[in-house]
């Protein structure tokens, strides 16, 4: 993402109250392949504040609607009561879940991931942000992640569980950014 729309993504999101906690929490939401993690990593970079990835409590390749339990339960939850979040990371190589992790959170967290503009999650969300990418370019990139080969026997359930998520929570439709997913990385 361009450096002008994360400096002005990080001043909407430091301007925001805090919903969770003491804590703002920003969502950026969108299909496979939109630049999610990029933008929330250069986020992170203008701010400070830690990022959680959803792709971390999905439990597996048919996992997309339980992650959104997840989130709430082991991230939100914490954070409404002044603790920080703990979960527990799925291993995708092993295919079940693993250790317990926690984030340090001081005043923001980045969510970034399929399923975090939940309608459940968006009460505590100081920011949502959806990443508008146009399929050909979410293809190309998905076809060039480092885990392609892992990942392409279970692109087209994953995509249809984004269908199934997405005829529900529409998060597009409440999102306070919307973001160009094509800009220049």
């Amino acid at each position: 993402m361009d450096a002008e729309t994360v400096m002005l993504l990080a001043e909407t999101a430091r301007a925001r109250p805090p919903l969770a906690g003491g804590v703002r929490v920003v969502a950026i939401e969108g299909r496979s392949g939109a630049g999610k993690t990029v933008l929330a990593e250069a986020l992170a970079a203008a701010t400070d504040w830690p990022v959680f990835h959803m792709e971390d409590v999905y439990p597996g390749w048919t996992g997309l609607a339980a992650a959104v339990d997840r989130l709430a339960l082991w991230v939100i939850m914490p954070l409404l009561n002044g603790a920080d979040p703990r979960w527990r990371r799925y291993d995708w190589t092993r295919g079940r879940s693993a250790g317990w992790h926690s984030t340090p959170v001081v005043d923001g967290l980045i969510v970034e991931g399929c399923g975090c503009g939940a309608a459940a999650i968006r009460p505590y969300l100081s920011t949502l942000v959806w990443v508008e990418t146009p399929d050909e370019v979410r293809h190309r990139r998905l076809d060039l992640r480092e885990d392609a080969a892992a990942y392409a026997p279970h692109r087209e359930d994953w995509a249809r569980q984004e269908e199934a998520f997405y005829s529900v929570h529409t998060p597009w439709e409440y999102a306070d950014v919307v973001v160009d997913g094509t800009v220049p990385r």
